[in-house]
Parts: C-alpha cells; sequence; structure tokens
C-alpha cells in the first residue's frame, strides 16, 4: 500500500528528462508566482492594505505568518530575475498587487507602486523573459472590501478602472494578460467574511456573477488600452471524483464540480452557467450580463495540482465534504496524491470543451518546512523532481492525444507565503532562507533547466 511521499535529501543522481516527442520547439517554459506571495514591503512607498494584510494580523495562519517580508521581492527583483535567467524560461507569470498601485482600491493612483513593475517588467524583458501579468491574485485592497467587495456590483466599476489603469501602463510592453487567477478558489476558500464555510448560498452565487462580470469589463478595458495583446483567464480545474458510488456523494461531487470548474470558465468561454447552478445565479443576472462576460479570448489558463474527492457531508463546503482519498494513490508530503493520469485527462477536457490554446500556468510539488539545505548547503527534493517529470510526460501524452497545450509553468520559482500554510510549505525551485533572505537553487532548478534546454535543441548546462 503506497503512503504519503517523504522526500528526503539524498545525493542520487536525478532521474533523466521525460520524454516529450510531442512538444514543439516554440513550447513556452516558464514559472509563476504572485505578488502577495513574495513581494512584501506591505507597508512602503504608499502601498495600501489587501484583505491578506488584514486577514494575517488576526493570527489564524500558521505560526502567525504574514506577508510583510515574504521573499523581499519587491527589494530583490533583479535578483530573481537573475534566477530566471539562469533557469532559461522563455516567460514569467506574476501578478500587480493592486493596493500597491491604487491604495484605496479607486481613486488616487500611487506612482511608486506603477513604478516599481516598470522596473520588474523592463528587468525581464532585458533578460529576454516575457512578461505574462495577471491583474489579480486575491489580493483585493482592503478599502474595498471595507464596501463590499466582490458582493458589491459596483466591484466591476472598479475592476474595470484598475485593469484601465494597468494596460495604459503596461499594454506597450506586456502582450500577455489574465484578468482572474484561480476566480473559483478565491470564491468558495474566501477569506473576506473570516470564515471557511461558504455554503452555496445566495452570498456566493452573487459573489460568482460579480467577479465574472469584472472579468468581462477588463477584457474590453485591456483590448482597448493593449491592442494586440492575447488575454486569458486562469483556472483552477481539477477532476471532482465522488469518494463511493453512493447516490448521494455522486451528486455531492457533481454540485462541486460545477462550482469548482465551470461556474467561471464556461460563462467566460461558452457564454452560459452551468445548468447546475443557473437558478442560484439567475437573481443577480441583469439584461445583456452574458454578453458582458462572454467577450472573446485568446488563451486558458490552467492550474493543476489533483483531483478532489468528495463526499455528502451536509456540514462543510457548499453543503459536501472533503471525501477521503484511496489509500494506494501516493501522495506529495502536504497529502495531495500524485495524479498525472488525471492531468493528461484534465488537458484533454479542457482543450475539447474551451476550444483555445492552453497553459498550464501552475503546476508543482509542495512539501513541508523539514525541506532544508544539507551540511554543504545544497537542497536536495528528489521528490519534485519526480512529480515535475512524470507530469511533463503526462503533458507530452495529452498532445499526443489532441490537446492543444502551447505552455507550462512551475509553481513556483521560490518558496512564498503559501496562504493560510504561512511559511510552512515549499513549493519553490528555488530555497528561500527567510531569516537572511538567501536564494539557493534547488536540485530541481537544475533539472528542470536542463529540460528547457532540452526541450529548446540544447547542450544541458555543465
Amino acid at each position: 500500500m503506497a503512503t504519503a511521499s517523504v522526500d528526503k535529501q539524498s545525493v542520487d543522481p536525478l532521474p533523466g528528462p521525460p520524454s516529450i516527442p510531442h512538444l514543439s520547439k516554440d513550447f513556452i517554459w516558464g514559472v509563476s508566482t504572485s505578488s502577495f506571495q513574495i513581494e512584501g514591503a506591505t507597508q512602503e512607498d504608499g502601498r495600501g492594505l489587501s484583505i491578506w494584510d488584514s486577514y494575517g494580523r488576526t493570527g489564524q495562519v500558521r505560526n502567525n505568518d504574514t506577508g510583510d517580508i515574504a521573499c523581499d521581492h519587491y527589494h530583490r527583483y533583479k535578483e530573481d530575475v537573475a534566477l530566471m535567467r539562469t533557469l532559461g524560461i522563455q516567460a514569467y507569470r506574476f501578478s500587480v498587487a493592486w493596493p500597491r498601485v491604487l491604495p484605496n482600491g479607486t481613486g488616487a493612483v500611487n506612482e511608486a507602486g506603477l513604478a516599481f513593475y516598470d522596473r520588474l517588467i523592463d528587468e525581464l524583458l532585458a533578460s529576454d523573459i516575457e512578461p505574462w501579468l495577471c491583474l489579480y491574485h486575491w489580493d483585493l485592497p482592503q478599502a474595498l472590501e471595507d464596501r463590499g467587495g466582490w458582493m458589491n456590483r459596483e466591484s466591476v466599476a472598479w475592476f474595470t478602472d484598475y485593469a484601465t489603469l494597468i494596460g495604459k501602463r503596461y499594454g506597450r510592453r506586456v502582450k500577455r494578460f489574465a484578468t482572474f487567477n484561480e476566480p473559483a478558489i478565491f470564491s468558495l476558500f474566501s477569506r473576506s467574511f473570516g470564515t471557511r464555510d461558504r455554503s452555496a448560498d445566495d452570498k456566493l452565487n452573487r459573489w460568482i456573477h460579480h467577479v465574472n462580470l469584472a472579468h468581462g469589463a477588463a477584457v474590453d478595458a485591456l483590448r482597448a488600452q493593449a491592442p494586440g495583446a492575447l488575454i486569458g483567464c486562469i483556472h483552477n480545474y481539477q477532476p471532482i471524483i465522488p469518494s463511493s458510488a453512493s447516490e448521494a456523494d455522486v451528486k455531492a461531487a457533481a454540485l462541486v464540480d460545477a462550482y469548482w470548474n465551470q461556474a467561471y470558465p464556461d460563462p467566460q468561454y461558452l457564454g452560459e452557467y452551468p445548468q447546475a447552478i443557473r437558478a442560484g445565479i439567475e437573481p443577480h443576472m441583469q439584461p445583456g450580463d452574458l454578453a458582458r462576460i462572454h467577450r472573446p479570448l485568446d488563451w486558458f489558463g490552467l492550474n493543476h495540482y489533483s483531483p478532489v474527492y468528495i463526499n455528502s457531508d451536509p456540514s462543510a463546503l457548499i453543503g459536501m465534504g472533503w471525501g477521503p482519498k484511496p489509500a494506494e494513490i501516493p501522495r506529495t508530503p502536504i497529502d495531495w496524491t500524485i495524479e498525472p493520469d488525471a492531468f493528461r485527462d484534465t488537458l484533454l477536457t479542457v482543450s475539447k470543451r474551451y476550444g483555445l490554446p492552453v497553459y498550464v500556468t501552475e503546476n508543482g510539488y509542495g512539501r513541508g518546512d523539514d525541506e532544508k539545505p544539507d551540511e554543504i548547503g545544497a537542497v536536495a527534493d528528489p521528490g519534485r523532481v519526480d512529480f515535475l517529470r512524470s507530469y511533463i510526460s503526462a503533458l507530452d501524452a495529452a498532445v499526443a492525444a489532441g490537446a492543444d497545450v502551447r505552455g507550462y509553468f512551475v509553481w513556483s520559482l521560490l518558496d512564498n507565503f503559501e496562504w493560510d500554510s504561512g511559511y510552512s510549505v515549499r513549493f519553490g525551485l528555488t530555497y528561500i532562507d527567510y531569516k537572511t533572505q538567501r536564494r539557493i537553487p534547488k536540485s530541481s532548478f537544475k533539472w528542470y533547466a536542463d529540460v528547457i534546454r532540452l526541450a529548446r535543441g540544447l547542450t544541458p548546462a555543465a
């Protein structure tokens, strides 16, 4: 019987690169991060508070961690871009901190905040790395949360103004934009209400509809300010599997699938809400809303880690509960199942269902804070290498079977602030010593660099 992966430090040789004969030479290889998780400098240069600043100060994040310093990327971005250059990536997906550029969410613009992203984008372009800019990765300005946040239909106008500002400022240099990162996750697991249980009630349905409207309005704003830019949205799309064959569990999984996987991409890419949740959304719709949401898009962003197992526990998430995971399936050290075949199948599903090029904008392996440098200062992470190898091979298999997948971004370049887990979980290709902010590339960093070089027909680095 398989058990959770331990991922012990190891000096054994790393496995070779994955077999990827079906990926073209112009396939895009990258890494992803997000503003709140790495930037720090939360009280510098006029930045306003975000909802995650406020939540972190409630003491509910593990070890009372906050994002106040994080990876200090705000001051160390040149060092981090140098890491990307060494890695050999073609693209870097990052997010702008809305409260850094608009401290109150609307109104007065913070020039110092905008200038930071100018410097970052210029550094990326000088390093021949394409910037992929995501407007929103969960850090809503607290000032807007105080006005109702995404529950307020005025949030559509707030987000439109923000998108207009970003498109106007960076649209000549940035040619890839995403409106939102994982809208299903920040609605289903929202921290704005200070509670984990956001049952499938009127509030959730209203929230979903407003975020979808904001997405559509932002697409139009970006098109106006950045003609020729390629625009998409990033979705956390996972197979939702009932924990048993019982009618109750099957029904529960189907409803979670509608909320988790389809509530956002279906109206955005197909122009309609999934049947299972339409009745709940309709009270919040006004004439023309679906047309406002269903704006032309250029690509589909997929974040994928592992399937979700659901049972019919009535006391948990949207009337369902996290079901037991099959014991025979291997796990990461943070207890996420390792199922590359599910990744392959998901790529085929979203490619066929939405009919646009797919870019894997997040995929990675989390480990606990037992991941540390050894006596010579190296960080070995063979479990992460094995995971990435199997998932990249599954991606190639999906392409062979007909999926239109054109890029892959590892989560993440750096260990970082992992939301409720704080700094106790590490996903990075680069180890961060949070006391000194020293960056140490892990063994997976060199392995991924070799994969990229080989995929591009180059010789691996010595």
